[in-house]
């Protein structure tokens, strides 16, 4: 029997010289990546802790100014989602009628001025929907976004959604969150490459805390980058962490229930395939008018020539203008988004064929009043928005099924979120990350079926269709990966050897 030597050396060791030394290789990692990416994980952590606590803050601005405004001012009876935890109550006022339809038309066009005044005194880049500034930021820059970004942005962001502009929290958190990774990658030197994993997980953590969806959060910002089958697989794992802090730093204080209650609906009968078709159908279609009506709203506004601070006033008053007809598109319009979820067929049976024409019609004009908000220059999201009117065109189809098909049974509550997962796909691209979303922050996890079914034909049927302009097609078409592999091979030549050519003989 052999024995072993009494010392064996390091490096033996690390390479499994002997094999019954072979087993420590599971416990010392081999390669200097494993530890680098252990540091990148450690160091998203923290980044998820910062993005869940200005999330906290961003929430409560969004808040307090809500109530100030649309509750106490304008005196708007707006539902709220089930998982909305109210942080104020409003103060009863006796402003006679007149005043309250003035302050409606008035309001969302003062809360645009004032954000996109100080937004242009002391962050310009805080202001439009933050998202595709992100996407923009990962592909073609140094991931050097300025640090007065956050604040900026919390405090313009809950001007125009707080004084009910038609804009969503979800593309300013994800600034917020990607503002931060920067932050921290910047104090710790890191090198490019690292600083633009924690700019994704940072944008991760926002949407992670704000939709208390954790792993869509983390699946978001790894495909929203692309509007193609690609995602970034190197962010994958740091922004599953941070946006695992951020979720529970937030929900520590506006509690672990998920955004929407559902009745508990499931699904059960394949016949129902052929209607969800339809149903991609109508909500493709619907994508291609919001993304048409928002690209022209944005060349109408940047052509008119007045000054910057004007045109989100302009579009904040065409906002109020909309309000006087349609209260329910003021501000992030969560509680529709819960009404259609809790819609049954005694709503039907009151409202009949007017009903499926309110549900459509609120559906084009939220996009509508999107459009205004945020194309004129105004600091709100469009994720919100997407997930307002895919519930509402949902529950619309729905509607229609089941005056069409009443021995079915189609169910109201299913339609509408399976429309919010395939509006949101064919609006920004993100298949996966929609799917999940939908059942996290609605706790119905029973409809992951048909929701692969609607969100795929959704994603089939819009090709190249994005509401994000910074949107690339793949991994190859990004110029931060071109930069990547061009540092990785500096030291690489290529020498060219040419064959002769021959003459030939006359």
């Amino acid at each position: 029997m052999r024995r072993l030597p009494r010392s064996i050396p390091t490096a033996d060791l690390l390479r499994g010289g002997r094999q019954s030394w072979r087993w420590l290789r599971f416990w010392v990692p081999a390669e200097g990546e494993t530890l680098r990416m252990g540091r990148i994980v450690g160091i998203a952590a923290a980044v998820g802790l910062l993005a869940g606590l200005l999330a906290i803050c961003f929430f409560s601005a969004i808040e307090y100014v809500r109530v100030f405004a649309l509750e106490t001012l304008i005196q708007t009876n707006l539902p709220l989602a089930d998982g909305e935890v109210p942080l104020a109550h409003p103060v009863k006022l006796p402003i006679p009628p007149l005043l309250t339809g003035l302050a409606t038309l008035l309001l969302p066009a003062v809360g645009a001025l004032l954000a996109c005044l100080i937004a242009r005194r002391f962050a310009p880049s805080a202001g439009g929907h933050g998202t595709d500034a992100v996407i923009a930021a990962y592909h073609r820059s140094d991931v050097d976004i300025p640090p007065a970004v956050a604040p900026v942005k919390i405090v313009a962001s809950s001007l125009v959604i707080g004084t009910g502009g038609s804009a969503g929290a979800e593309g300013p958190i994800t600034q917020i969150g990607a503002t931060c990774g920067a932050l921290v990658g910047r104090v710790l030197h890191l090198s490019v490459y690292e600083r633009r994993v924690l700019l994704a997980a940072g944008m991760a953590a926002g949407i992670g805390a704000i939709f208390r969806a954790p792993m869509a959060g983390a699946l978001f910002a790894a495909e929203v980058l692309y509007r193609g089958f690609d995602l970034e697989g190197d962010v994958l794992i740091p922004s599953m962490v941070a946006s695992t802090i951020a979720y529970m730093t937030y929900a520590c204080v506006f509690g672990w229930e998920p955004v929407f209650q559902t009745p508990g609906e499931t699904f059960a009968s394949p016949i129902k395939f052929l209607l969800y078709a339809l149903l991609a159908f109508l909500v493709a279609a619907a994508v291609r008018f919001n993304i048409l009506f928002f690209r022209q709203t944005e060349i109408i506004f940047r052509r008119l020539s007045l000054p910057p601070w004007a045109k989100p006033a302009i579009g904040g008053l065409l906002v109020g203008a909309i309000a006087l007809v349609f209260p329910q598109i003021l501000s992030t319009g969560y509680g529709t988004i819960q009404q259609t979820l809790h819609v049954n067929d005694r709503v039907l049976a009151d409202f009949g064929t007017h009903a499926i024409g309110l549900l459509l019609a609120l559906g084009a004009v939220k996009a509508i009043a999107t459009s205004f908000t945020v194309g004129s220059g105004g600091a709100g999201g469009m994720l919100g928005p997407a997930l307002f009117c895919g519930a509402v065109y949902g529950a619309g189809a729905g509607a229609l099924f089941n005056t069409l098909f009443p021995g079915l049974g189609v169910s109201l509550a299913n339609c509408a979120m399976l429309g919010m997962a395939a509006y949101l796909t064919a609006a920004v691209r993100t298949p996966l990350a929609a799917i999940i979303m939908v059942s996290e922050f609605t706790g119905n996890h029973n409809l992951l079926l048909p929701s692969m079914w609607v969100c795929g034909l959704a994603f089939l049927l819009t090709p190249g269709w994005t509401l994000y302009k910074s949107q690339l097609r793949d991994r190859d078409s990004s110029p931060a990966h071109l930069r990547r592999h061009v540092g990785l091979r500096h030291d690489v030549s290529v020498r060219v050897k040419r064959k002769p050519i021959k003459k030939k003989r006359r």
